[in-house]
């Protein structure tokens, strides 16, 4: 509602400003002290698009003269008055006296003026006559409804004013322009943030989006299978390897939690595809409010050597009034946040990037000796030195929650909002005013449904992806009439997987006996993965088949628990839900082929292992010559139907215990007894062989 009133407060003095104009010229023709002729004409042109309840000016004299004008003319009790110097002069003799030339000059710019302003009417008056929801709900463009200011006392208002150097029709993003987004991701937790962000930016995107990721190893293999397997379309994922950069910036001492990786935006122009012009560069705890294609038409902002769009930072770091003895980096004013950059990377590359923040790295290290903020740091040294390259963005494109920030003067309403910024290492815990709103909207994301993103972009021409059309091909030739079509139909469903959901850490040993238990779950028998890892102390391979807020559920019953958290070597692989059936086989196979040992023992999820299982397997590895031999052991399975169980520790509690009745095999006398809470375990004493 703000935003609106100040659009009618502009309109209504914009129009009062016009109707007056005729007035006062004639009043300064009659008395003699308007010099027309003396002032360049200027074009006063007005946009008939109307955009957030504001007529946007087109011809860049217009909004330069506009303050001009109403400074010339203020409303006093209805009445025009000016406050020109010239008043003063009006009836001198100097004025009296002009001549007859100067008079019909000042005519022809009367008429001039005159015509001038009735073509402003009818376009005031077309625009009137425009609705603005008809320009949001166009989709063949996207348009920015933002300026950057420059001016700290806006920003710190909350504010933004138009910047006082550029007075041009709002830029427009084509529908099916690309936007190129760059995020630096490493490890198997940073992977997990990598996906809540895409999905706040598929959420809102309406154009193709082509993700340049410099990753590990790590976050490669599992972002990598993620995107193949997630199949949104006009969406592309290019991998640059981290690992081979880190000789490019580990000559820097860096105290930052991110470690090395968090100094790789530095060298993203020597990375990035030499023909890539522009991007936006994103911290992986980054949420968006809005559609990213708003951000990416600031480009057309920027102005003369502008090559960097950033936000004021907004916390008191670089005012170096935290603590005392606390020494920042240099930085202009309070500096710079570089959780949101925009990079002109054309410009950069022709100014000697690498150069430039090399040497002036090396500089500040002198007296430095590291680095606390990682690549903020350099940045905001080097722009110390050549502020000339910074356009400032407002600063609800990087909304910073950690603690003791001015966060809260970026925005007024939830409208305002575009940019959330997790940057503490606190991340959702972190103290701020209004966190729970920010924590929900964050969690809505984390917890959407991904398949739901796999929407179109009508009219924007895809890749040709083969695996897709193969598939469509494939559905075409079933037969709909078929009693079993759904069942066969769902085989050729993709299922979006997303691999080592948790930390995974496993040293193979050297003689190559290691066996890897494989076991596939949905959330009913998620309370078994204590028990299963208190009695298999090897590694394990698990494929979960749970929704987004399921995964969700997982994470945190995972991460509350001691005996999961204290275990490195157990890998978990959700494939999301999807479609009406188990795939049971497809999650065997997801759990097979993620294991790193030689040797696998494929289980049911809630079957028990005897105690020292692992370590029996891999003595009879060795015993049986498996390495050598084509060979399968099959290890006998007990049930019982107590709830509570002592569990043998020997064969022959084991035997006594089937004398009992306590114990029978596994589904004695073909009587299915799975629906009843059953224990089972296996025993390697008896080993059956099977070439």
């Amino acid at each position: 509602m703000l935003g609106i009133c100040r659009g009618r407060r502009k309109f209504l003095a914009a129009s009062l400003t016009l109707l007056c104009i005729p007035a006062i010229t004639w009043i300064y023709l009659f008395a003699g002290s308007f010099e027309g002729n003396k002032r360049a004409p200027c074009l006063t042109e007005w946009s008939p698009s109307i955009i957030s309840g504001l007529v946007a000016p087109l011809n860049p004299c217009s909004q330069a003269n506009l303050p001009q004008l109403v400074n010339e003319l203020q409303i006093r009790d209805g009445k025009p008055v000016s406050l020109s110097p010239l008043e003063s002069q009006a009836h001198s003799p100097r004025y009296t006296a002009s001549s007859q030339r100067e008079r019909e000059s000042l005519e022809v710019r009367v008429r001039e003026v005159e015509e001038e302003n009735r073509a402003l009417r009818r376009q005031l008056s077309l625009a009137q006559g425009q609705s603005p929801a008809h320009h949001r709900g166009n989709h063949s463009k996207t348009y920015s409804m933002e300026e950057g200011t420059g001016d700290s006392e806006n920003l710190r208002a909350g504010i933004v004013a138009g910047n006082s150097s550029e007075c041009g029709q709002q830029p427009a993003v084509e529908k099916c322009e690309t936007i190129h987004v760059a995020i630096v991701c490493a490890g198997y937790n940073a992977s997990r943030d990598v996906v809540t962000l895409v999905k706040s930016v598929l959420f809102h995107r309406r154009n193709p989006l082509h993700f340049h990721l410099i990753a590990d190893s790590i976050a490669e293999q599992i972002l990598a299978t993620l995107f193949q397997t997630w199949m949104v379309p006009a969406v592309r994922v290019d991998f640059y390897n981290a690992d081979e950069l880190k000789s490019e910036v580990s000559w820097i001492p860096n105290k930052h939690y991110s470690g090395i990786y968090g100094l790789m935006k530095l060298v993203l122009t020597k990375t990035l595809p030499a023909n890539l012009e522009r991007v936006i560069v994103l911290d992986t705890d980054i949420t968006f409010a809005t559609d990213i294609a708003e951000l990416w038409a600031v480009f057309h902002k920027f102005k003369g050597q502008q090559v960097l769009g950033l936000v004021e930072n907004q916390s008191d770091w670089y005012l170096g009034n935290l603590w005392k003895n606390h020494r920042p980096w240099p930085a202009l004013g309070r500096g710079y946040n570089t959780g949101v950059i925009l990079l002109l990377l054309d410009k950069l590359r022709k100014m000697k990037w690498e150069q430039m923040w090399r040497l002036t790295a090396e500089r500040e290290l002198m007296g430095m000796l590291s680095t606390s903020l990682a690549d903020q740091d350099i940045f905001n040294a080097v722009i110390k030195q050549n502020p000339f390259l910074v356009y400032q963005l407002p600063c609800f494109w990087n909304v910073q929650l950690s603690d003791h920030t001015r966060s809260e003067q970026c925005y007024r309403d939830v409208s305002d909002l575009k940019v959330i910024h997790w940057n503490s290492p606190k991340k959702l815990r972190v103290k701020n005013k209004h966190v729970e709103f920010f924590r929900n909207l964050y969690l809505t994301f984390l917890e959407y449904d991904g398949n739901l993103l796999r929407r179109e972009l009508f009219g924007c021409p895809s890749e040709t992806d083969v695996n897709n059309e193969n598939l469509q091909k494939q559905l075409s030739e079933l037969d709909e009439d078929d009693l079993c079509y759904e069942f066969r139909r769902e085989r050729f469903t993709v299922h979006r997987t997303h691999l080592y959901f948790l930390h995974y850490e496993f040293e193979p040993s050297a003689d190559n006996t290691d066996v890897t238990l494989v076991a596939q779950l949905s959330m009913d028998r998620l309370q078994m993965l204590e028990a299963i890892c208190k009695h298999w102390e090897g590694p394990i391979s698990l494929a979960l088949y749970l929704s987004d807020a399921e995964a969700q559920q997982f994470l945190r019953y995972a991460q509350g628990s001691e005996v999961l958290m204290s275990r490195q070597n157990v890998g978990y692989h959700i494939v999301y839900k999807e479609g009406q059936f188990y795939p049971v086989n497809l999650l065997r196979n997801v759990a097979m082929k993620h294991i790193s040992t030689p040797y696998m023992f494929l289980s049911d999820i809630d079957f028990l292992p005897m105690y020292g299982l692992y370590e029996y397997l891999r003595k009879s590895v060795i015993q049986l010559d498996l390495a050598n031999t084509k060979k399968a052991m099959i290890v006998p399975a007990f049930e019982t139907l107590r709830y509570r169980l002592s569990f043998p520790k020997s064969k022959a509690e084991l035997l006594s215990m089937l004398d009992m009745g306590t114990l029978f095999t596994f589904r004695f006398g073909k009587i299915q007894l799975a629906s009843l809470h059953s224990m089972a375990f296996f025993y390697m004493s008896q080993v059956s062989r099977m070439d």
